[in-house]
Parts: structure tokens; sequence; C-alpha cells
């Protein structure tokens, strides 16, 4: 017998997962995480440390961002082929949201304070970008990993030199990234107009700015 879930029960389910996701211990992942291969680091001194942390903060917040932009759009996505493939892609990047944890807790650290805020407010804006079709959908997708691409190329050249470890897991992000972005567009998804990625780009600088420091 399949259970039926009333509007409140599937509220109090997705508040637990935003809850595990932001907050929670981290996920199990299915691939090993690549700084395993990576070596050890050189001595980090105390200031290369904290800034280190800081970056793989934002990279852990960002991770928490892209899995409720994927849950929010698979939510209201109109096919289930396009649902199928938001989910896939949420469920390969909960590696990097476990990955990015490791990180942090080698590194002394931990997640943003503020996850619940991502969490929540990225789930808004996947929804809203479903809401408008799956072609705008998987674009929002394209334009976000564009954007988390070059992000993840900027943090590689902004960690301290000795962060071997850090450096591993960034690359591999980035090259999933790029794929996720990839397989969007050959599913059909369609460039965003502007302002959108304007918009998405300052919108992401300000979470940025937060999840280092908070």
């Amino acid at each position: 017998m399949t259970r039926r879930y009333d509007p409140l029960d599937r509220l109090l389910m997705r508040a637990q997962q935003a809850l595990a996701i932001a907050h929670g211990p981290a996920p199990a992942r299915v691939r090993p995480n690549p700084a395993a291969t990576s070596g050890a680091d050189a001595r980090l001194d105390g200031a290369e440390q904290r800034h280190a942390a800081g970056l793989m903060r934002i990279n852990h917040a960002g991770e928490v961002c892209a899995q409720a932009l994927y849950l929010g759009q698979a939510a209201v996505a109109r096919e289930a082929s396009v649902r199928a493939d938001l989910l896939a892609a949420a469920d390969e990047e909960a590696d990097h949201l476990a990955w990015c944890a490791e990180r942090l807790a080698e590194l002394d650290s931990g997640p943003s304070r503020l996850g619940l805020l991502w969490f929540a407010g990225s789930y808004a804006i996947g929804a809203g970008a479903g809401l408008t079709g799956d072609a705008n959908s998987l674009g929002f997708i394209i334009e976000t990993e564009r954007q988390v691409e070059a992000h993840l190329g900027d943090h590689l050249e902004r960690l301290p030199a000795g962060d071997q470890r850090s450096r591993a897991i960034l690359r591999q992000m980035q090259e999933d990234e790029a794929r996720h972005g990839e397989h969007a567009s050959a599913l059909g998804g369609r460039e965003l107009p502007e302002p959108v990625p304007r918009v998405m780009a300052a919108t992401a600088a300000i979470m940025k700015w937060l999840a280092y420091r908070v």
C-alpha cells in the first residue's frame, strides 16, 4: 500500500531535508574524495588555513544551494525525463557537498551558519525557474554551471599554494559542473536573457561574501 502524504507531511519532509543538507553531517558519498589521491599538503600557517577554510566554506554553501536549486526545479518540472535528470544531478552534487564538508573538518572549520537561508532561498529560486518551463529551467542550469565553473577557477588561483587537497576537490567539482551544463544544453536548455545572468552573479557575490565570514 502506498502512503499518501498531505501538504503538511510534505512540508515537514522538505524541512527535514533542508536541515539535513544545510546543517547535518556530511552525506554519504558515492565517489571517493579527490583529495585522497592528492598527497599531503605543505604546512599551512594560521592565516593560510583560515583563508582556505573560508573558500571551502563558500564552496560548501554553494553545494547547499545546488542541492536546493535542483530539488526546487525537480519539484515543478513538467517532463518526467527532465525531473529524473535534475534529481540525478542533485545526487552527484551530494558528493561535492560531502567532499567540501570533509575538507572543512580537516581545516578545523565548519560550514556556514546560514545554511538554512541558502537552502530556502535557492529552493525558491529553483522552483521559480522551473515554473517558467523546462527549457528555461534547463537554461538556468546552463548559466548557473557556467558561473560556478568560473568561480571555481577563481578559487583555484586564490587557494594557498600548499593546499593541494582543496585544489584536487575543486578541480573535480569544476569538471562535473561543466558536464552538468553541457548536459542541460543537450536536453534543450534555453539561454537566459539579460539581465538574468547579471542578477544571478550579483546574488552569488552576496552569498560568497557572507559565507566566507559566517
